[in-house]
């Protein structure tokens, strides 16, 4: 999933993007500035002093690159180690989970299914899963393949995640049933907010018309003509294979190992892990429009066709653009917009068309320059954006752009330790100022209970060896002891102290005293956004009659 940014509605119109070329024709000073230099050895000259800094000013324990250019592989390397404490290093062939860049596998494979006429991008997904269901009626009727891909649904950012995210024991059939009864933010094709439930339904229909399971038609279809031999679908096929990079996050700002979060219910968004040596392989047939290479009668072998190609990489969903720090002006883009598993701006003339991607503990970063012809992929086994957008600023001006001299790595760093130096004053000045002699309305026992949300279902709160415990029912690691922090709003510290994402959480009572609902909200502005507390609207349930 992208967890290192989510954008909103560009102010300029989808037709005027839709008008865009896919790929900008090159400019005559792009085209001298690329003879001026051999790319590959300026980036290899710089790659280990900038990777290795990079893990250390942003407390990263290891991190995989792959750079390609020309359709040849630059630079495939491991930096770092696989686990914090332990010896084994990361390399070439370290297995890293990749979270959101596999939305570009569940695309390319609709991609082929268009190609061979068993479904159209325009679709009516009703079509082809006949019992899905959006909250509001004609969004079901109206929404097609297509809609899936592009983030324009009329969904909140990150609705519903907490269907999936951390590890929860809904199936896949039960996330997507469970849409019809999420609340939309916005009006259907409207603006663009990010989801994953909606990939995951992606994911359904790849799985429906293969007739096999997302993950074996991933590995049938994309991953064996490819050559990504090492590439899983879950992380139950890591088992057994040394050479896998482990999860690590902050606990109270310290790097620290961590359990891994399996997802099986959620693979069409987040379910590919590979390294670095697979990932080229992928990027190179990206770059090449979806060519794999010639076969042994001399045809050349496809994924998909060069329509598909530009199908994925055309404006679909225009994105605003925020104005970033001054000090990082450069990064600013002209356009910005979705396309079909990708996101799409432009960088110094040129076009770009990327991805983040992120679960516990693992941050990854696809980027692919198509004028040039060049890929660069970031894997990362910790939960830092700033280290991928550092990365990704140095090494794109490594390979296009050597002479702009520009410290990013520096620049990145200042400006994220500013903001979270921001954040915790705020939560500091927010603590100073609670009414911090206040008492809940009622005595803390009243407060337990079951309590039920239309679509995630049910959360307890119950005393548990003298401690008021809340557990989201259906997500075993959000189980957390309740603080009272003013009046009638508690906060929720998760177990898990990992997550970085305890809640506050306040009750609403009725006239006769008794409670009406429960509602949640992430304390810190840091909170990873698929943490959906907001959206929950909890309501009590009834106690049966004996």
């Amino acid at each position: 999933m992208n967890r290192i940014a989510a954008a909103i509605l560009l102010a300029f119109s989808g037709a005027a993007l839709a008008q865009a070329p896919a790929v900008p024709a090159a400019s005559p000073v792009s085209a001298s500035a690329a003879a001026a230099f051999d790319a590959a050895a300026v980036l290899n000259a710089h790659l280990a002093d900038d990777v290795e800094r990079t893990m250390k000013l942003f407390d990263v324990p290891g991190i995989a690159i792959a750079v390609v250019k020309d359709g040849k592989v630059v630079a495939t390397q491991g930096f770092g180690v696989r686990k914090l404490g332990a010896p084994g290093k990361v390399d070439g062939k370290t297995l890293f989970e990749i979270a959101s860049n596999s939305k570009a596998f569940t695309a390319a494979a609709l991609a082929m299914l268009v190609d061979e006429g068993k479904l159209a991008w325009d679709d009516p997904v009703t079509k082809h899963l006949p019992d899905f269901q959006m909250y509001d009626a004609y969004v079901t009727h109206e929404m097609t393949v297509r809609d899936l891909l592009t983030h324009r649904s009329g969904l909140g950012l990150g609705a519903g995640d907490l269907l999936w995210w951390p590890t929860t024991n809904f199936s896949t059939d039960e996330i997507i049933h469970k849409l019809r009864y999420i609340r939309p933010a916005t009006s259907f094709r409207s603006s663009y907010a990010y989801d994953n439930l909606l990939y995951i339904v992606a994911g359904k229909i790849v799985a429906s018309k293969s007739g096999k399971t997302w993950g074996e038609t991933i590995h049938e279809r994309i991953l064996a003509p490819v050559g990504m031999a090492s590439t899983t679908t879950s992380l139950l096929e890591n088992a057994g294979n040394p050479d896998v990079a482990n999860a690590h996050s902050k606990i109270n700002d310290r790097i620290a190992a961590v359990k891994a979060m399996p997802v099986p219910n959620a693979v069409g968004a987040v379910g590919i892990n590979t390294n670095a040596e697979d990932i080229a392989r992928w990027m190179n047939v990206l770059l090449a429009g979806g060519r794999v290479g010639t076969g042994a009668d001399g045809k050349e072998v496809r994924l998909f066709s060069a329509k598909q190609a530009r199908e994925m990489w055309t404006a679909q969903t225009p994105m605003r653009i925020s104005e970033p720090d001054p000090r990082l002006a450069g990064t600013r883009p002209n356009f910005l917009a979705y396309g079909l598993g990708f996101q799409l701006r432009d960088w110094q003339g040129r076009l770009l068309a990327m991805h983040s991607g992120a679960l516990q503990g693992f941050y990854s970063k696809v980027l692919l320059v198509p004028e040039a012809k060049v890929g660069i992929a970031i894997l990362t086994n910790a939960e830092s954006g700033g280290a991928l957008n550092a990365l990704q600023y140095q090494l794109l001006d490594r390979m296009l752009n050597p002479a702009a001299g520009t410290d990013w790595i520096g620049a990145v760093k200042a400006v994220e330790d500013e903001k979270h130096a921001k954040e915790l004053a705020r939560l500091a000045t927010a603590g100073a100022a609670r009414a911090a002699k206040s008492q809940p309305s009622l005595a803390r026992t009243a407060y337990d209970g079951d309590y039920q949300d239309p679509w995630y279902g049910i959360a307890t709160i119950r005393h548990v060896g003298g401690k008021q415990v809340l557990t989201l029912s259906r997500t075993p690691d959000l189980t957390g002891e309740l603080e009272h922090y003013q009046h009638d709003t508690f906060i929720v510290r998760w177990k898990e102290r990992n997550f970085n994402a305890d809640a506050y959480v306040t009750f609403a009572l009725n006239p006769d005293g008794s409670i009406e609902r429960m509602k949640m909200q992430p304390v810190s502005t840091e909170t990873d956004f698929s943490y959906d507390f907001q959206d929950l609207n909890f309501t009590p349930v009834k106690k049966k009659s004996p």
